[in-house]
C-alpha cells in the first residue's frame, strides 16, 4: 500500500522541476562562461556566482518567467541557499581560528564588528533602504558574496536587494585583489603583515589567494587564516541580526504595528545551527580531509544555482535606480574597513 504522503511529496517534487531546470541551465552558462575566461585570459576575472546573477537577470529583463517556474525558483534561491551556508562551516575549524594567536584573534573580531557598523552607518547615511544597508555591511565586513547570501534569508531581504549587493561587491572585490599588492608595495609591508591585510580585506578565500600567493608562502598562510576567522564571524552575526529582528518585531507589535516576520526559526536560523554543528564536526574531525574538497564543491555549486535564481527574481531596473548610491557605500565600507585593517596591523606591531 502506498503511504498517504507520497503523492503529495511527489507533487511538490514535480511543482520544483521546471524552475529548477531554468536554474541550471543559468548556473551552467555562468560555469562556462567564467571557462571561457580562464581559457582566453588565464584566470576568471567575474566569478561563476556573480556571472550567474548577471546572465538571470538578463533573462528576467527580456522573459517573465511563467507561475509554473516560480516554485522551483525561490526554492533555488533560499533552501539551496541555506544547504549551501550549512556546509560552508566545514572550510573552518577551531584549531585553525587558535592558530592565529589571542591577539590577532581578538582584533580580528573587533575589526569585523566595527567594519560592520561603520558600513551600516554609511549605508543610511546615504538613504540606502536599512536591509541593503546591512547586506553591504556584512558583505564588506565578512566574505563578501557568501555572508550576504547567509545573511539575507534572515533578514528576509529582497531578490533585488541581494544581487545589487552581490554584484557591486563582486566588482570591487576583484578590483581589491589587483591593487592590494600595489598598496603592499607602497607601503613596504612585510610578508606577515600584508597577508593579514589582505586577510581582513579581500572578500573570498580564492580571491586571498590570488592576491598574496604572488608574495609568498607565508603571506597565503597567514592571509588564509585571518580569512577564515572572518568566514567564522558570520554565525554570530547572523545571531545578532535574527535577535535584533525579532526585537523589532515585538516592537512593532507593541506599538500596535503589524508585526515583522522573523524568517527561519525566530532567534537562531537553522542553517546557522548547521553552519555551527559542520565547524564543530570539522574541529573534532569527524570529516575527512578528503571529504573537504568535495563539500567545497557542493557548496559552490549550490550556491551559483541560488545566485541563478536571485538573477532570475531580479528586476534590473530597480537595481539600475539604486546603483549609484550602493556603489559609493560599497567604496567607502571597503576604504573604512582597510583603515580598521592597518590600524589592527599598527596596534599590534606584527612583524
Amino acid at each position: 500500500m502506498i503511504p498517504a504522503r507520497r503523492p503529495g511529496v511527489l507533487s511538490l517534487i514535480a511543482r520544483l522541476i521546471p524552475g529548477l531546470a531554468v536554474c541550471v541551465a543559468v548556473a551552467l552558462a555562468a560555469v562556462a562562461v567564467q571557462a571561457l575566461e580562464l581559457r582566453l585570459f588565464g584566470r576568471g576575472w567575474v566569478d561563476a556566482i556573480v556571472l550567474a546573477i548577471l546572465i538571470g537577470a538578463a533573462i528576467r529583463s527580456l522573459w517573465t518567467p511563467p507561475a509554473s517556474v516560480r516554485p522551483g525558483v525561490e526554492f533555488s534561491g533560499r533552501t539551496l541557499l541555506e544547504i549551501a551556508v550549512v556546509l560552508l562551516g566545514a572550510s573552518v575549524s577551531a584549531a585553525t581560528v587558535m592558530a592565529i594567536g589571542p591577539g590577532l584573534l581578538f582584533g580580528t573580531a573587533l575589526v569585523v564588528t566595527l567594519a560592520v557598523a561603520v558600513s551600516y552607518g554609511l549605508g543610511r547615511l546615504l538613504r540606502l533602504p536599512r536591509r541593503m544597508a546591512v547586506l553591504i555591511a556584512c558583505g564588506n565586513a565578512i566574505c563578501g558574496n557568501s555572508a550576504i547570501a547567509a545573511v539575507a534569508p534572515v533578514i528576509d531581504a529582497d531578490a533585488e536587494d541581494v544581487s545589487a549587493a552581490i554584484a557591486f561587491t563582486a566588482v570591487l572585490g576583484v578590483a581589491v585583489v589587483l591593487s592590494l599588492p600595489l598598496l603592499g608595495t607602497a607601503l613596504q609591508m612585510t610578508d606577515v603583515r600584508y597577508g593579514v591585510l589582505a586577510g581582513l580585506t579581500v572578500y573570498a578565500v580564492p580571491q586571498v589567494l590570488a592576491a598574496t600567493l604572488p608574495v609568498g608562502a607565508v603571506a597565503a598562510q597567514a592571509g588564509t587564516l585571518i580569512k577564515l576567522v572572518r568566514v567564522l564571524m558570520l554565525g554570530p552575526v547572523c545571531l545578532a541580526l535574527a535577535v535584533i529582528v525579532a526585537l523589532r518585531g515585538r516592537a512593532d507589535a507593541a506599538a500596535g504595528s503589524p508585526p515583522r516576520r522573523v524568517p527561519l526559526g525566530h532567534l537562531l536560523p537553522w542553517f546557522i545551527v548547521g553552519f555551527l554543528l559542520m565547524m564543530g564536526a570539522r574541529s573534532l574531525d569527524l570529516i575527512p580531509d578528503g571529504a573537504l574538497p568535495v563539500l567545497d564543491g557542493v557548496t559552490t555549486a549550490l550556491t551559483v544555482l541560488a545566485m541563478a535564481a536571485l538573477g532570475l527574481s531580479t528586476d534590473a531596473r530597480a537595481v539600475a535606480r539604486s546603483g549609484p548610491r550602493i556603489a559609493a557605500v560599497v567604496t567607502l565600507s571597503l576604504l573604512a574597513l582597510t583603515g580598521l585593517a592597518l590600524g589592527l596591523i599598527g596596534l599590534l606591531a606584527l612583524v
